[in-house]
């Protein structure tokens, strides 16, 4: 199988009915060793890109991943940029917002670690949790001391989207390329992670009765989802739903999505104009006067 990133991509208008969407497709690998091969080769490739990238300054590049717990984001961070340079990369973890945050509108926060010209920013999470967990749980919402006259639960969450899209639209305008991965997960495939991180006594600090909690509400997130993956999906900013019930296949689908999304960037190395290039030639020749060291 072929990875073509536009077979995942959420197109621009489209209504998301996720249980037609696959949470496992055919892998791209037949045994663990070919799957490491092809990572590698994708880290490799992805490597030289951030390189030119980060030599050319002309963009950013923002990468957003959101999923239900254990669909495996951090793991696909972790392998899929692995042989990123940390200087020109950040990763960022949004949790519950602070007192100081709660005082700002819901964006604010999130605005603050969006990446410069020639680097990659990475969200775990992001603003979209303010359509996402928000809505399915409304009475963090009316914790958020909104004005009254503002807090309409029938409307809000509409304005919440033109409030992304418009951001995102803005973002786009001045150079910064956003990219959106939904590591979608099944309600089974979820089940088994959690019985795996009790019985595995290293992982079971990655789980606690909240995330029990938070499956009772698994039809509220899904239809969270859905809504807000038709509502938010743009060509500029689209929205990319990856099977995530083998966690290998998904990354392998995403390191591919984000190496497609940096080469249709057209980037190039700076050019050296004539003048230059003589003091360079210049330089050089001064170095290779030098008397060696005795």
């Amino acid at each position: 199988m072929k990875i073509k990133s536009r077979d995942f991509q959420v197109q621009e208008g489209k209504k998301v009915n996720l249980k037609k969407w696959p949470t496992r497709v055919k892998p791209l690998y037949k045994s663990k060793e070919q799957y490491q091969k092809l990572l590698e080769d994708q880290v490799s490739e992805l490597s030289a890109l951030q390189q030119l990238h980060y030599a050319s300054n002309r963009y950013a590049v923002l990468l957003i991943f959101q999923a239900m717990d254990a669909a495996g984001k951090d793991g696909a961070i972790k392998h899929v940029m692995s042989g990123i340079n940390p200087q020109g990369c950040q990763v960022f973890s949004f949790k519950h917002p602070s007192a100081t945050e709660l005082e700002h509108d819901f964006l604010w926060r999130t605005t603050q670690s969006l990446p410069e010209r020639g680097r990659i920013g990475i969200f775990n999470r992001s603003y979209y949790e303010e359509v996402l967990i928000v809505r399915v749980h409304p009475e963090i919402l009316r914790s958020q001391g909104i004005p009254d006259g503002l807090l309409n639960e029938k409307t809000i969450w509409k304005e919440r989207y033109r409030s992304i899209v418009d951001l995102e639209n803005h973002l786009h305008r001045n150079g910064t390329r956003i990219i959106k991965f939904f590591l979608h997960l099944s309600k089974e495939e979820q089940r088994k992670r959690f019985i795996d991180r009790i019985d595995e006594p290293e992982k079971n600090w990655k789980f606690s009765q909240a995330d029990i909690v938070e499956r009772g509400f698994w039809d509220e997130y899904m239809q969270a989802y859905e809504a807000c993956l038709s509502a938010t999906s743009t060509q500029r900013a689209p929205w990319y739903v990856v099977p995530a019930d083998d966690k290998e296949n998904a990354r392998l689908i995403i390191a591919r999505i984000v190496v497609d999304a940096f080469k249709s960037l057209g980037m190039q190395y700076p050019q050296t104009d004539a003048q230059h290039r003589q003091e360079l030639l210049s330089i050089r020749q001064q170095l290779v006067n030098e008397a060696p060291d005795s």
